[in-house]
């Protein structure tokens, strides 16, 4: 991140403490609480970075679905599928359950297909305007 790019979240993240001071709250405080906020957005964020991992969590908003059912249904590798609800898992983007033999994945929180659809507004909006890539 340039100087320039930095000096928005800066003036942000100092507005927010100033308001805490203000308000009597210690300021160290605020700042690891907004640190430790930014620190678990990134660790989700890392989490969507993929995109089988994306098409995986679209597949599974719809309901509980198996490894096999994903597989099939999105026409990848079954160690590839495996790999990515491991991370997911690992996130705690997706809720697990075992019946007999089969394994089951879906949502954890309906909230994960809202940031979904507006990681993909953005991204249209962003892209639209972009002449190289």
């Amino acid at each position: 991140m340039g100087k320039t790019e930095k000096q928005p979240f800066q003036n942000k993240c100092n507005q927010i403490l100033e308001s805490s001071a203000r308000q009597g709250h210690d300021v160290s405080d605020k700042w690891q609480m907004v640190n430790d906020q930014l620190q678990s957005a990134a660790f989700l964020a890392k989490s969507l970075s993929d995109g089988n991992r994306l098409r995986i969590l679209l597949l599974i908003s719809s309901g509980r679905k198996s490894v096999s059912a994903i597989v099939e249904e999105l026409d990848l590798s079954q160690p590839l599928v495996s790999h990515h609800l491991k991370e997911l898992k690992r996130s705690l983007m997706v809720k697990v359950e075992r019946v007999g033999p089969f394994v089951y994945y879906e949502l954890a929180d309906d909230r994960i297909l809202k940031v979904l659809k507006i990681l993909s507004d953005v991204a249209t909006d962003l892209l639209s305007g972009r002449k190289l890539f």
